[in-house]
């Protein structure tokens, strides 16, 4: 008997986003309007953004410089959900309080530090030193942070229920 074995390759994931934004420049870098929509298809919402405050943008809107954090800090809750699921923990909660800082003195200018400071609250069992080594693969396997030249840290505070 023969067995043949069917190779496959690795996933290729493509992503779309779709930026736009519509006014006028004519009058100077002080007053044209930074608000612009953004949408990733297939998803059916659409968001408002602007620039940071700093730069004359909206401060009600999110602004691109949030939104890394954002990404950073959701990829790594969904990555330490998923390692804590594999290893039958019980998370019951997760919340960050994510914080990055972008120094004008550096050039170019640029995020130059993220900092997540996710409070997990988990049903107890496991030991703070095994929550952590499973924070520390879910960081390793976090999509966002592999791919940010921007450094990505993680401090968790660790509960049990």
């Amino acid at each position: 008997m023969t067995v043949s074995r069917v190779r496959t390759e690795p996933a290729v994931h493509h992503y779309r986003a779709h930026v736009s934004w519509s006014g006028s420049t004519a009058v100077g870098y002080h007053h044209y309007d930074r608000t612009h929509t953004a949408d990733a298809p297939p998803a059916d919402t659409g968001l408002p953004l602007s620039s940071d405050p700093a730069f004359g943008g909206d401060p009600a809107l999110l602004n691109p410089e949030q939104l890394v954090v954002l990404a950073a800090s959701s990829c790594q809750l969904l990555s330490f959900l998923a390692v804590a699921a594999r290893a039958r923990l019980d998370v019951r909660d997760y919340r960050d309080e994510a914080a990055a800082s972008m120094p004008e003195a550096d050039t170019p200018v640029r995020l130059a530090e993220i900092v997540l400071r996710p409070r997990i609250v988990l049903a107890a069992g496991p030991t703070p030193e095994r929550v952590r080594h499973l924070v520390e693969v879910a960081h390793r396997e976090c999509f966002i942070a592999n791919s940010l030249a921007t450094p990505v840290r993680v401090e968790p505070t660790i509960e049990f229920v």
